[in-house]
């Protein structure tokens, strides 16, 4: 159960590489900044996407050639089992530093990887995840496809809490789906640093009238494996890149439910963004003027249906147990 509801919740959004191909050091470097982010008073703590494990950026993922499947490879061990012992060790980082914590992660599953999202509470309880029901581009060279059964809000004392990753957040009708559920606090942890991201990540605020947190990675080419191991563009096979070059310029935002920014964007490096969100003070007076699930919806002639079932590709059912008894016997029974 869920205590009273608090009135402000101060929240964190973390803007930092991970560390390619070394999930320890990744979860290390967490926790670092999960300690700076306690001390700052956070009580939630959200991360980029694919923060655990890492994201595929770069050349080495774009081929079948022998060094693309030794990437994936190398990838796919760097990948994390939900649960398993890398959750394990978030679920006591959150209660060590009493946060929620909100954290992306590369989900393996078999051999297939997912782009996910995970939550924790600050006791130190896995509450469940995300998988990114759509990867965009070249990412579906790498990524499997999540369903709607992974599409949670929680509850929690400082408003609801979920999470939409990336280019998710240009599908009208998932992120219809997830105001029909309540959400509040709307963490949407990104892998787009571009110059329209902030302008989308405003929309989604005003339309969804929620708060708004998206966390970015900051990467320098320092923070992947060096050529010839690793190119992240082709003419890295001939030309030595600079190691302290941006390939990845962050850009992370807190977006207040009118459309104000808290906290954020920020280009120069890695870095915690911080800003107080009053739920219960600002979001009633954003759905005065607009609730697009609620008084501004017209369910007589627009409505949406979402099939939340988990969608697997194999079902299997059990033959029915032999009686016994012979029906006439089962009479008398």
């Amino acid at each position: 159960m869920v205590s009273a509801m608090s009135s402000t919740v101060r929240a964190t959004v973390v803007q930092a590489s991970s560390v390619f191909y070394d999930t320890p050091a990744t979860l290390d470097k967490a926790e670092r900044f999960l300690k700076e982010a306690a001390e700052l008073g956070s009580q939630l703590v959200v991360f980029p996407e694919a923060f655990i494990g890492g994201y595929p950026r770069g050349y080495n993922f774009a081929d079948q050639s022998p060094r693309g499947k030794e990437s994936f490879r190398k990838y796919h061990a760097s990948a994390i089992n939900v649960p398993g012992p890398e959750v394990d060790r978030l679920a006591k980082m959150a209660a060590k530093y009493k946060v929620y914590l909100v954290t992306g992660a590369i989900e393996r599953a078999g051999y297939t990887l997912y782009c996910s999202v995970l939550f924790f509470d600050p006791e130190g309880n896995y509450l469940g995840k995300h998988r990114k029901i759509m990867p965009t581009y070249w990412e579906r060279l790498v990524w499997g496809f999540g369903d709607c059964s992974t599409t949670p809000v929680y509850d929690t004392p400082y408003g609801k809490l979920g999470s939409v990753i990336c280019w998710e957040n240009r599908m009208p009708l998932l992120r219809t789906s997830m105001y029909a559920k309540g959400i509040e606090i709307y963490c949407a942890p990104t892998a787009d640093s571009g110059d329209t991201w902030v302008s989308t990540m405003t929309h989604v605020a005003m339309e969804g009238g929620c708060y708004v947190l998206s966390p970015i990675q900051f990467c320098r080419r320092k923070d992947y494996p060096s050529p010839p191991e690793y190119l992240y563009s082709p003419s890295e096979e001939f030309v030595t890149p600079d190691s302290d070059s941006i390939i990845w310029a962050g850009g992370s935002v807190i977006i207040s439910p009118h459309g104000e920014i808290l906290a954020g964007p920020n280009y120069e490096g890695e870095g915690l963004f911080t800003a107080d969100l009053d739920v219960r003070g600002e979001i009633p007076k954003a759905k005065f003027m607009f609730d697009v699930v609620g008084h501004y919806s017209r369910a007589d002639i627009l409505n949406l249906t979402v099939d939340n079932r988990p969608l697997v590709p194999v079902t299997f059912t059990s033959s029915p147990c032999k009686s016994k008894y012979r029906d006439d016997e089962l009479e008398d029974l």
